[in-house]
């Protein structure tokens, strides 16, 4: 019976459950899903994590390589990050090429890049006008639950904090790059942002960490990024109910929260991992 009435009438079935501050996985309005993270996954990249939150499942790997700086930035290396959320991670997905989420989870993780300054560009500059690395940043969804953006976050972070560079030279003489594959430096990470994503309901109510069927239910969500130092990074919000200040921050103070499970499941993890 349950069930018919929930592929009837999914809203109301869910409405149910809210006016008692639950949900029909068992969780409280303001509770995550079991997180993981192992670092690296893949072998034949330079730095990489598998993130699962609940049943989403995504793997970040990292690889590097050296570019010439463009003219206007000529101190600065590369960071490209995409994302790919393929049709075998869920069937709202086709084959082919970007659909228009994955394009704006691709803009939304460039963005917290640049804003939280999570690394100096500067610091992947080799030779200051003649080389730089380039981090390619790939992240790639294995399994869609929603809550994408917070995975993709935390997948990132972790992969950053897993690669190895070695060292590059440049021969005066040839004037060409010398790699020394034996001594291996890891990035400097300068800030540690985390993403806590909201789905609003009927206008007015926050659940953290919606499922793929409360995003489709919802009436908005929004995404708040924050750093170590309590900073506010991003907040993205794509259209939907409008959020009133009080609201907003309270997203902001229950992302503050979580940032710190984060941070404390990540130097756990990072701490039991040996570099290479």
């Amino acid at each position: 019976m349950a069930t018919a009435f929930k592929t009837v009438e999914p809203l109301e079935y869910y409405r149910r459950f809210l006016k008692e501050n639950c949900r029909p996985d068992g969780r409280e309005l303001g509770e995550f899903r079991a997180t993981t993270v192992n670092i690296g996954s893949i072998t034949t990249a330079d730095g990489s994590a598998l993130v699962k939150l609940g049943n989403t499942t995504v793997i970040c790997g990292v690889k590097a390589e050296l570019a010439a700086p463009a003219v206007d930035s000529a101190n600065k290396g590369y960071i490209v990050p995409n994302v790919e959320l393929p049709s075998l991670c869920s069937t709202r997905f086709r084959s082919g090429p970007p659909g228009e989420e994955a394009q704006a989870a691709s803009q939304f993780i460039a963005d917290v890049i640049e804003n939280s300054q999570i690394i100096a560009k500067e610091d992947l500059c080799i030779a200051n006008g003649k080389l730089a690395w380039v981090l390619y940043c790939d992240i790639i969804c294995l399994d869609y639950d929603g809550n994408i953006l917070d995975a993709s976050v935390f997948a990132l972070l972790a992969a950053l904090k897993n690669v190895q560079l070695p060292s590059v030279t440049i021969n005066e003489e040839t004037g060409l790059s010398e790699v020394n594959l034996k001594q291996k430096n890891p990035l400097v990470i300068r800030k540690h942002p985390v993403a806590t994503s909201f789905a609003i309901f009927d206008d007015t109510l926050l659940i953290v960490d919606p499922t793929a069927e409360e995003e489709d239910l919802a009436t908005g969500t929004v995404t708040v990024v924050t750093d170590e130092e309590d900073r506010l990074c991003s907040v993205h919000k794509p259209g939907g109910s409008p959020l009133t200040g009080a609201k907003l921050q309270d997203c902001i103070t229950r992302a503050i929260t979580r940032h710190k499970e984060v941070k404390k499941l990540t130097d756990k993890v990072t701490k039991s991992i040996k570099p290479n």
